[in-house]
């Protein structure tokens, strides 16, 4: 659950420490107060995309840091992707500075907001005040019921791409069977040639590297016998002589002044140096030879490789790599001239598809009869007494989501046929159903802190005190905050902020929040009923509504 949230220069907020409990929690305060932009921030911590616009003006950088304790899946993502665990918590931190440049950290550790995204998804769902739009669309009621079935669709999408991409195949050799015979011609001489040449990693820098040292073999052993000569075998004062000369002359006056000993233990060193150097110019005599064969073998072939280098446009590096990828597509080319071994596995593998997409027909239509028969019956607490909601399953084409679409439906009154929600529910309704479906599907879900913005838009009177015991009920399962209008709903919370707008020294306004006791949370709620002129009455009402 999110413990603590921490809001530094973020739109119009200067500073502000928050502290959570479980079970439900309630935001409220005037229009413009800035109820929103907690969410705001918060979305910005699990790393939602922002900007320079969102840095209070005046300030260097807008800061917000969250810190949740972590669910077991949210733990386990931690230690997979390395980030340690501090105090048991997950500590998600977002800075932008007021050029636009972001930075994120996990529990200290820089991140990227991707990986924000990741693990914020394991710790907070978030239903906006226009969650309810989406449900229009019918990608969202798809992916609603599949979330909801718990389904695993891409297993479903996979088999779909592979048959079609054999599919595709198929078609391509049936209508265009003159051009594929062309094409594996040509790779199959291509790929005879580079077969013949037979290039392998890494040999274009082996040759290059011989040739040079064979072409350069005689200024090598010239040079290599000259540096012998001065060090061991000239006729006259050869080095290694001189130093050996010289070393037994220091040695005898440092034994008359052991000050000279210093300068007789560096020569000792560097003759036995030169003495190595001379073995190894032996041993590099003995195995560097003049081979003019040798030489002309291997330009020869420096000469073929570069010249299937040109012939094939890449580089001499890249030959061994082309032949791979030209005998892959000849690989291909010869399985698709198969036509009846191709149309054998294209069959098998729509088999494959359909089989699956059976299943998963299945599943959708045992989890949409659930949660049909769930909003069903919170429609009739939410004064929609006789609706009911129904989950379409509709044959269509063969596609990556399956073999059929997922359409809601609704009836709002008894006796009257389902139709799409989209075009018979009006505002009210859709808000009260979108409440109803965000309510059953999150629990089902096991993301440990659910956020509900402004969802109750569009309703109120007794419907909305139905709203705030659901809210209050699901408030006993997980950790649930709320931004509200309603004071039927905020009176059902755990836990009361009030947001408010102040004034600074400077002039400028800044939001300021606050945790309502008792007594204040009778003054809000009190507003909440009666406005700007609150009346024993409706205190009264106040307390009737929190009592309750």
């Amino acid at each position: 659950m999110l413990r603590t949230l921490s809001i530094r220069d973020f739109v119009i907020v200067d500073s502000i420490e928050l502290e959570f409990s479980a079970g439900f929690t309630v935001f409220t305060g005037e229009t413009g107060a800035g109820k929103s932009i907690l969410i705001d921030a918060l979305t910005l911590a699990l790393g939602g995309r922002g900007d320079a616009s969102v840095v209070r003006e005046g300030a260097a950088k807008a800061d917000i840091t969250a810190d949740f304790s972590p669910s077991a899946q949210a733990a386990e993502w931690l230690q997979a992707h390395e980030f340690a665990v501090e105090e048991g918590g997950a500590l998600l931190r977002r800075v932008i500075d007021n050029a636009g440049r972001s930075k994120a950290y996990i529990n200290g550790v820089a991140a990227t907001a991707a990986q924000l995204r990741e693990l914020g998804d394991l710790l907070v769902d978030i239903h906006g005040q226009h969650a309810h739009q989406s449900l229009m669309k019918a990608d969202a009621q798809r992916a609603l019921l599949d979330g909801q079935a718990g389904a695993d669709t891409r297993a479903v999408a996979a088999a779909y791409k592979a048959w079609r991409a054999v599919a595709r195949q198929l078609e391509e050799f049936e209508t265009n069977a003159a051009n594929v015979l062309y094409e594996r011609e040509r790779l199959e001489w291509q790929v005879n040639e580079l077969e013949k040449l037979a290039v392998k990693p890494g040999e274009w820098a082996e040759v290059t590297n011989e040739q040079s040292r064979l072409s350069h073999a005689a200024s090598l052993l010239e040079g290599a016998q000259e540096a012998l000569t001065m060090l061991s075998e000239a006729e006259e004062h050869p080095i290694i002589s001189q130093l050996s000369s010289l070393n037994q002359k220091l040695g005898k006056l440092a034994a008359v002044d052991t000050g000279l000993q210093a300068v007789v233990d560096l020569i000792e060193p560097a003759r036995i140096q030169l003495q190595e150097a001379v073995y190894a110019i032996n041993d590099y005599l003995d195995r560097v030879d003049l081979d003019p064969e040798r030489l002309r073998a291997v330009e020869s072939r420096m000469e073929a490789i570069h010249s299937a280098a040109r012939k094939f446009r890449v580089t001499e590096e890249e030959l061994p790599e082309e032949h791979a990828k030209q005998a892959e597509r000849l690989a291909q080319l010869a399985d698709a001239s198969d036509i009846e071994g191709l149309r054998k596995q294209e069959q098998k593998l729509k088999d494959a598809y359909l089989d699956m997409a059976k299943k998963l027909s299945t599943v959708r239509a045992r989890a949409g009869r659930q949660l049909a028969d769930a909003v069903t019956k919170a429609m009739q607490e939410l004064s929609m007494t006789g609706g009911r909601f129904d989950i379409a399953l509709n044959p269509c084409e063969p596609s990556v989501h399956g073999v059929e679409q997922v359409e809601f439906l609704v009836a709002g009154h008894a006796g009257v046929a389902a139709r799409p929600l989209a075009k018979v529910a009006s505002g009210g309704e859709l808000a009260r159903i979108s409440l109803a479906i965000s309510v059953i599907t999150s629990k089902a879900a096991t993301t440990p802190t659910l956020i509900f913005d402004e969802v109750d838009s569009g309703i109120g009177g007794a419907v909305a005190e139905v709203v705030g015991r659901l809210l209050r009920r699901l408030g006993q399962e997980r950790q649930v905050l709320c931004v509200t209008h309603l004071p039927q709903v905020a009176s059902q919370g755990g836990q009361h902020f009030q947001v408010a707008k102040r004034t600074l020294p400077n002039g400028k306004t800044a939001s300021r929040i606050d945790v309502l006791d008792a007594g204040a949370r009778v003054e809000e709620v009190a507003r909440m009923l009666g406005g700007l002129e609150i009346t024993a009455t409706t205190r009264q009402h106040a307390r009737e509504l929190l009592a309750s």
